[in-house]
Parts: structure tokens; sequence; C-alpha cells
């Protein structure tokens, strides 16, 4: 360059680092707690009783029905549903609230059925 030169020299600055993204840690998805509904076996109720009450509360079918009342007299309790707090307390309160089993002169009201947790 001459003297008198007005001519500049550009700098460059490199550039700048990004700052590095953590990563976020992993965290599962949290699911609302699942309950089940559980039918409690008793001598009250005819298997034709806890046929057509799964049917008409849940929209079983014969076959479906049939066999969780197997499982009743069997083993003394069936879950005959699962879903959030509040479907559980609906269901287990219309399985209290259909009343006795007009096939058996003992029969005074409805079934048994509870609420528990579902292990996950």
């Amino acid at each position: 360059m001459a003297d008198g030169d007005s001519s500049s020299v550009a700098t460059i600055e490199p550039a700048k680092a990004k700052p590095a993204v953590k990563p976020r840690p992993t965290v599962k998805p949290r699911h609302a707690p699942r309950y089940n509904v559980v039918l409690l076996d008793d001598d009250d109720h005819t298997y034709e009783y806890v046929i057509e009450m799964l049917g008409k509360v849940f929209a079983y079918p014969v076959e479906k029905a049939f066999g969780m009342a197997v499982e009743v007299d069997t083993t003394g309790r069936v879950i005959v549903f699962t879903g959030m707090m509040e479907q559980a307390e609906f269901r287990r309160d219309q399985i209290r609230a259909y009343g006795a089993d007009f096939r058996m002169a003992r029969s005074k009201g409805s079934m048994s059925a509870t609420i528990e947790p579902v292990d996950d």
C-alpha cells in the first residue's frame, strides 16, 4: 500500500460458538391411575342374574358375562371393569344398585363390588 492510500483492511472475527444444548432428561409421561371394579361372589344370586346384570350394566355379550359368572363363582371374585376412578365408582355403584335376584327368595339386594387400584 502506498502512502495516502485510504484502503482499509477488514478483520474477520471468528464465529461465536453456540452454547451446547443440554438434552432434557427423559421423563415418562404420567398416566391417570387406573382402578379395577371387582365383583364379589355370594350365594344369593344366580348365574342368570350375574349374566343379565353384566349384560345390562356393561353391555357384555352373554358368552363373556357367562365366563365372568363362572370365575366369580369359582374364585370368589372377578374383575369386571378397569378405568379411571370416576368411571370405576360409577360402574361399582351401578352393580350395587341393580337390585335383588327375583329368582331366589333369599336374595335381598344387589351383588357386592369393590374398587381396587391396578398394579402397574
